[in-house]
C-alpha cells in the first residue's frame, strides 16, 4: 500500500484529496494545524492524522519524522493561502506571513523528505500552485511572486531529484468552489485602489470553477501516471487562460489582462 503525506489536509482540495486517495486504496497521513478538530478524515480507515504548521520548522522537523516512521511514498504540498490586494496595502506582517506560508513552509517540508527519497531512490513532491504561478492578475503581485517562485523552484528542483529517480511536479489549479475565497484569502484594502479592487472582483465567477474533486483527480493523474512531466494545469479555466497566453505570448497577454479586468 503506498502512502501519500498532505499539508493542509483540513478543507478544500488538501482534505478532497485525502478522501481520493484513501479511495483508491492509498494509506494518507492528513496533516493540518488542528488536527484534534477535524471529524470526517479521522473516520476514514488508513487515515492518521497529525500536526502541521508550516510555518513551524520546529514542528516541519517533529511530524516529517514521524510520517518517515510509517513510510512515505508521495509528498502532496497543499497548505496555502491568497493575499489579494495592492502591494501599497501590504504591512510587513502579512508579507511576511504568505512568504512562510505559500513558499518557506513549501521548501521546508520538501527539504525534511529529500534525504528520505535520495535514499529509497524513489519518490514524489507534488506542490499546488496555481493559475496564478503561470501568469498574473491585478492585485495579486505577492500571492504571484510566491506561487511563481515554487514553480520555477519545482522545475530545477526536478533535475537534481531526476538523479535519484524522485519526481517533482506542480498542479496549477483554477479557480476552486470551495469557500476558499472567504476562509483563505487575506485582503487588504487601500482606498486608492477601492475601484481596481472591485472590477477585479467581478471577474471571478465561482459558479464556474472546478470542484475540489475535479482538481484532486489532476493531482491523483500526477501521483500515478508515471510521465516525465512537471507541470500539470487544472480546471477548464486555468487551461483556457493559460492557452490564450502561450498562443499570443506574455506580454499581449499581459496586456490584454489590464484591459478587461481594470480598463488600461
Amino acid at each position: 500500500m503506498k502512502t501519500i503525506f498532505i499539508t493542509g489536509a483540513s478543507t478544500g482540495l488538501g482534505k478532497a484529496t485525502a478522501k481520493l486517495f484513501q479511495e483508491k486504496g492509498w494509506a494518507v497521513i492528513a496533516t493540518m494545524r488542528n488536527p484534534e478538530k477535524e471529524t470526517e478524515l479521522s473516520q476514514l480507515k488508513n487515515v492518521t492524522l497529525l500536526p502541521l504548521d508550516v510555518t513551524n520548522p520546529e514542528q516541519i522537523s517533529t511530524t516529517v519524522q514521524q510520517a518517515i516512521q510509517q513510510g512515505v511514498d508521495v509528498v502532496f504540498n497543499n497548505a496555502g493561502y491568497g493575499l489579494v490586494g495592492a502591494m501599497e496595502a501590504i504591512n510587513d506582517e502579512q508579507l511576511v506571513k504568505q512568504l512562510n506560508t505559500n513558499l518557506l513552509g513549501v521548501l521546508r517540508v520538501t527539504q525534511a523528505f529529500i534525504p528520505y527519497f535520495r535514499q529509497r531512490k524513489s519518490g514524489m513532491f507534488i506542490t499546488t500552485t496555481s493559475m496564478g504561478g503561470l501568469f498574473t492578475f491585478p492585485l495579486g503581485s505577492v500571492y504571484h511572486a510566491t506561487k511563481f517562485a515554487l514553480e520555477g523552484w519545482s522545475e530545477s528542483l526536478s533535475y537534481e531529484m531526476g538523479l535519484f529517480n524522485v519526481a517533482v511536479k506542480t498542479v496549477a489549479p483554477g479557480g476552486i468552489a470551495t469557500d476558499f475565497m472567504s476562509r483563505s484569502i487575506d485582503a487588504p484594502s487601500h482606498p486608492a485602489y477601492e475601484d481596481a479592487n472591485k472590477k477585479l472582483w467581478a471577474v471571478f465567477k465561482p459558479e464556474e470553477f472546478s470542484s475540489a474533486a475535479q482538481i484532486a483527480a489532476v493531482v491523483y493523474e500526477a501521483a500515478t501516471d508515471g510521465k516525465n512531466q512537471v507541470r500539470y494545469v487544472a480546471g477548464e479555466d486555468a487551461k483556457s487562460l493559460y492557452a490564450r497566453r502561450l498562443e499570443v505570448g506574455s506580454e499581449a497577454f499581459r496586456i490584454e489582462m489590464g484591459q478587461n479586468v481594470l480598463g488600461l
